[in-house]
């Protein structure tokens, strides 16, 4: 199969959803990162637990986890998967920016980049959806999928990937 061939196109250049059946099952790992610019004082608020709403970063980490779950049910070309793990870390610069880091795993014939960008993705929009009273314009992005692991094309390593530590707070 040549390198540049879209796999999602049948012989009439209509969508199709790749047929897995003969692809090797192997484990595969998939991290994603995000990050939440906002106002210094927003970011104090979401630290000190003082949001209104609630915790921002527990809602935010159950909603990254329920949305990996259910990618395939989305973004249409996405099979659906027995995700084995997901795991949602927080960070931050104690300024103005959120981070948000997804690492999703499975055992299978197909990887979980989908999932894990649809993990940060969707912690990112809670984050936004339960602070909006007090800011209106905060920014999501960049996100992008930082590594991934296993299957037929190999390891990647982003060149922009930087660990979830990144920021001088952890949370969670």
């Amino acid at each position: 199969m040549e390198q540049d061939k879209l796999t999602h196109m049948n012989e009439q250049g209509r969508a199709r959803m790749v047929d897995i059946t003969d692809k090797q099952i192997t484990d595969r790992k998939a991290v994603a990162q995000t990050t939440v610019t906002m106002a210094p004082s927003t970011l104090s608020r979401i630290r000190e637990g003082r949001i209104g709403k609630g915790d921002v970063l527990a809602v935010a980490q159950v909603a990254g986890i329920m949305a990996a779950k259910k990618t395939a049910d989305w973004i249409p070309m996405c099979h659906p998967i027995p995700i084995t793990g997901i795991d949602i870390r927080f960070s931050d610069n104690a300024e103005d920016e959120l981070y948000i880091e997804a690492e999703v795993r499975t055992t299978g014939r197909t990887g979980v980049e989908m999932e894990a960008l649809t993990a940060v993705s969707a912690a990112a929009l809670t984050v936004y959806d339960m602070c909006k009273a007090l800011q209106k314009d905060m920014v999501i992005g960049p996100t992008l999928l930082a590594e991934k692991a296993g299957g037929k094309s190999g390891d990647y390593r982003s060149s922009d990937y930087k660990r979830s530590n990144k920021g001088s707070n952890n949370l969670m």
